[in-house]
């Protein structure tokens, strides 16, 4: 039977094109603004939710898109309203998260659930965790289209934003939002630990090929997508871990982007 045959892959390969769109769209901004750390902490925040999710045996991905949501509000409102800076209310409200996992998991023994979300496994994605990932995909991609001037301006400079009325801070939260949902999409297909690279690397690769926005968010469409679905295709047939394999297909693009000749770069 041909690979498109099997169930299974034709659910990993929706979540994958899922992934990619979302991961895409949200790693453009956080390149942009420098909010690679903001999704760090979002994405080891969700052990927390996930933990939580396994101890009441409903999908994980639920309980770890609302620790995501609370940890990416919590972080805009201690740095906008708290007046601290970003890295201090990561480390604060992260490890909070981190903790809360850890204490559940004291009373939960069902360790090798968990830690089998550091990694991921896009081949092992469910329906109902498909419908979740739909759910989030349009929401991140319904709102970064609506406002996406809206938030240019924000990532291009927060004061000049300011100034001419925009409104900063529930910008800042809903583009938060979108990061923590990107972040519950990411964590099934590459796991906690490698999400973060899904929020970074494509945008870094499109932000060395092109030479103004419009084709920096090609670029980094073009490559988020094509890195999962060639990670995808050699988690299966060489017996990868799928998350890892997604990883290391995107850092060589951005490799590939390095190369002299090819580097047109916005900076």
């Amino acid at each position: 039977m041909a690979v498109w045959g099997y169930a299974f892959f034709q659910r990993a390969l929706a979540a994958g094109l899922l992934v990619g769109l979302v991961c895409a769209l949200v790693s453009f901004f956080v390149v942009l603004k420098r909010l690679a750390f903001i999704g760090t902490g979002i994405a080891h925040s969700t052990f927390g939710g996930l933990a939580l999710g396994l101890a009441l045996g409903v999908n994980p991905l639920v309980p770890a898109g609302a620790v995501a949501l609370v940890t990416a509000w919590s972080i805009g409102l201690l740095s906008q309203k708290g007046h601290l800076h970003e890295d201090t209310a990561i480390g604060i409200v992260f490890s909070a998260a981190m903790a809360l996992g850890v204490v559940i998991l004291g009373f939960y023994r069902g360790y090798g659930d968990v830690f089998s979300y550091l990694f991921g496994n896009i081949l092992a994605v469910t329906g109902s965790d498909l419908m979740i990932l739909a759910v989030s995909a349009l929401l991140v991609t319904a709102f970064i289209a609506f406002f996406f001037r809206d938030l240019l301006a924000l990532a291009f400079d927060e004061e000049t934003a300011r100034a001419t009325g925009l409104p900063v801070t529930p910008l800042y939260l809903g583009l938060l939002t979108g990061i923590a949902l990107a972040v519950v999409v990411a964590v099934k297909s590459v796991g906690i630990i490698l999400a973060s690279a899904l929020l970074v690397i494509p945008a870094a690769t499109g932000y060395q090929l092109a030479d103004n926005y419009r084709s920096m968010l090609l670029f980094t469409l073009g490559s988020s997508l094509l890195a999962v679905m060639v990670g995808l295709f050699l988690s299966f047939y060489l017996n990868l871990p799928s998350g890892a394999a997604i990883v290391l297909v995107a850092t060589l693009f951005f490799l590939f982007s390095l190369i002299p000749g090819r580097r047109k770069g916005l900076g």
